[in-house]
């Protein structure tokens, strides 16, 4: 796991999930994707099929928020999950990212309750 990518990765999430371009997530999430699937590690498969499914969701055509934050919420858990078996370097910038997820995940699914949008 390259730790630049995870850098900035976590730097690009921490800017807000629209500040982001689409196309940018989505080659972001490509690569992380790509490399977990190949990893031979089952908890890391486990965040590559989330990823896809993160990526179904956000290009279905009708976006859904719970939808949406439940995925980011699920990918949060699972990489915190890996970050205790990681090498220490990258410790501290998996939890980052995994705390920015299930932030996000907690915002969008608060959206969707006060908007009733389930």
């Amino acid at each position: 796991m390259p730790s630049d990518h995870l850098l900035a990765t976590v730097s690009a999430l921490k800017n807000g999930l629209t500040s982001l371009p689409l196309g940018s997530a989505m080659d972001n999430t490509e690569t992380w994707q790509q490399q977990f699937l190949q990893s031979g590690e089952p908890g890391l498969q486990d965040i590559a099929r989330e990823i896809g499914n993160l990526q179904s969701l956000l290009t279905s055509g009708a976006l859904s928020a719970t939808a949406i934050g439940n995925s980011l919420t699920m990918l949060g858990n699972q990489t915190s999950q890996i970050s205790a078996g990681a090498a220490a370097d990258l410790k501290k910038p998996l939890l980052d990212l995994a705390d920015t997820l299930r932030r996000h995940g907690s915002d969008l699914l608060a959206h969707a309750d006060k908007k009733g949008n389930k």
